[in-house]
């Protein structure tokens, strides 16, 4: 055997088909493209085209329909959970939510809620409050002495074929059920209609007088658990600025283990209402917070500001 004498097995390799090289090569003169027409010349993609008629697909009609305000959930299925369970990352002594299990480290992130599938066996009991189970996932915790709490019931899909009324219709049951329970209230029919107006007319400066009364952030007593001496005045005016964000469930906590969201926080409130241009330092002025709160399980965002604010010498601009 020699250098010169090596080749590949017979049939290994073939020879490019040379295309428009006259009638001897097999695919001379139109080069296999037929014909004349706008299909022989190159660079067209003619697709659907039907001569001008209305394309097939442009004939038959539509079905299905894509909901614009559809939810988004992350999926946890159980076999996660005890592998969770397992490794020591979440325990059977505290309740957790879709924000407590990014926390653990559980999963990456809420999304619209946290939707818990699958089934198979848990080896310890633990309390979940999610946004949707399946049957089999709710079984599967509860034989393990846990718990699983539903937090929306009426936008959840819980499994096969059990998908919630959204119409809005009243059905026949629901209907017999309010006539029922309206039945008695019927006979006094004068007393009845100016009964609720009193009713709401009292209740009405009630509670602005005790909204008046009350001045006392619901965000002071955690603030004080870090600062004894936390101003009142000032945690207001942090949750006056934090505004609408801490209505969403979501946004009301922060998340130390999500570089995303501590990102947004120094490119927001470090860099435009602290004045940290340097990025590195107020990503470790960031951190250090998270230190400080770390025995706190969930860490709510007035607190934490109120601390980033502090360690700057900043709270009087609140």
């Amino acid at each position: 055997m020699r250098l010169n004498e090596l080749k590949d097995n017979q049939g290994a390799t073939h020879r490019k088909k040379r295309i428009g090289r006259g009638i001897g090569s097999g695919k001379g003169k139109t080069g296999g493209r037929g014909v004349k027409g706008q299909k022989s010349r190159s660079g067209v993609t003619v697709g659907g085209f039907e001569g001008g008629q209305m394309p097939i697909y442009m004939r038959l009609p539509k079905r299905g329909f894509n909901a614009p305000n559809a939810k988004t959930y992350q999926e946890l299925s159980i076999a996660n959970l005890n592998r969770a369970l397992e490794a020591g990352k979440i325990d059977s002594k505290t309740d957790y939510d879709g924000a407590a299990l990014v926390e653990a480290g559980v999963i990456r992130r809420v999304k619209d809620g946290v939707r818990l599938i699958g089934a198979g066996k848990v080896s310890k009991a633990v309390k979940l409050h999610v946004s949707g189970a399946t049957k089999g996932a709710i079984a599967a915790v509860e034989a393990a002495k846990g718990s699983v709490t539903v937090l929306d019931e009426e936008t959840v899909y819980r499994g096969k074929g059990e998908k919630q009324d959204r119409s809005g219709k009243v059905s026949k049951a629901d209907k017999k059920a309010a006539a029922l329970a309206a039945a008695p209230v019927e006979a006094p029919k004068a007393e009845a209609a100016p009964a609720p107006k009193k009713a709401a007319a009292k209740k009405a400066p009630a509670k602005k007088a005790a909204k008046a009364d009350d001045g006392v952030s619901a965000y002071l007593e955690p603030t004080q658990k870090f600062d004894a001496d936390a101003d009142n005045a000032v945690v207001t005016k942090i949750e006056k600025y934090l505004g609408a964000s801490l209505k969403n469930r979501d946004a009301k906590y922060v998340s130390c283990t999500d570089e995303t969201e501590l990102d947004t926080i120094v490119k927001g409130f470090m860099k435009k209402k602290m004045g940290v241009d340097d990025k590195e330092a107020a990503l470790e002025k960031v951190k250090a917070v998270c230190a400080t709160m770390k025995p706190v399980r969930m860490k709510n965002r007035v607190t934490f500001y109120y601390l980033l604010a502090q360690n700057e010498g900043k709270l009087g601009e609140f």
